[in-house]
């Protein structure tokens, strides 16, 4: 079984590299992790306008948008390694990991990620406030999706 520090390594030089697909092979271990393009092709649609006469332009203001506010702004991502099946809790009659306004350290579980069978555990790798929590127990979970959301201290 690979170890979960090579792989985590594996997940930061995609991420740094921009890459969507690193196939490795050995005569032991072989690992395929895929990650979703951040890139995707917009969609651009237009309406046909009816044929009527021109009227007259009058010049209007433009319209003033409103300053968008990034709620996320500031906070750090705690990413899935790997796809699996999430869950907040050791057993479904235990209480969460961590919720909403708990405090957490780099080292602290925050979840479960069944893959293959196999439950990992997630730990933060920050310190902080846990913010908001994304996704929800028993949810199936992507490589690379944000599951918490940490406000650093």
């Amino acid at each position: 079984m690979i170890d979960i520090r090579k792989l985590k390594e594996l997940v930061r030089l995609m991420v740094a590299n921009d890459l969507t697909e690193i196939d490795l092979r050995d005569t032991e271990e072989q690992v395929t992790i895929h990650r979703p393009s951040a890139y995707s092709a917009p969609q651009v649609t237009q309406a046909a306008a009816p044929a009527a006469a021109p009227a007259p332009e009058v010049a209007s203001p433009p319209p003033v948008a409103a300053p968008e506010v990034d709620e996320t702004a500031g906070l750090v991502a705690v990413s899935s390694p790997m796809v699996g099946t999430f869950y907040s809790a050791a057993t479904p009659d235990a209480a969460p990991f961590v919720k909403a306004g708990d405090s957490v350290g780099e080292d602290t579980v925050v979840c479960l990620v069944e893959a293959m069978k196999i439950f990992n555990e997630i730990k933060a790798e920050c310190s902080g406030t846990i913010h908001k929590v994304l996704v929800s127990n028993g949810d199936a979970i992507e490589f690379g999706q944000d599951l918490f959301l940490v406000k650093p201290s």
